[in-house]
């Protein structure tokens, strides 16, 4: 057994702590950008989204229908692109 051939190794008695990840940072700031995508077949559009309290690399590509208060949001977005 591994007991015998290594006597000075300490077990280890306790599991590693399971940590849930968010699927979002928190509430949205703003819209930044958008693209077109190619999705199983079907053409999607993501918009990056920058959440509030969090820098830049915490930026998410999502879907219009993942974004909180998404119609908000896009209106804001799709008005500062026509200025």
């Amino acid at each position: 057994t591994e007991e015998d051939k290594f006597p000075s190794r300490k077990k280890n008695p306790t599991q590693p702590e399971i940590v849930e990840v968010e699927d979002s940072p928190g509430p949205v700031k703003k819209v930044i950008k958008a693209r077109n995508i190619r999705l199983n077949g079907k053409d999607q559009r993501e918009y990056l989204v920058r959440f509030k309290n969090q820098k830049a690399d915490k930026d998410k590509w999502l879907a219009e229908d993942a974004i909180t208060d998404g119609n908000l949001h896009l209106r804001r977005f799709r008005a500062s692109r026509r200025t």
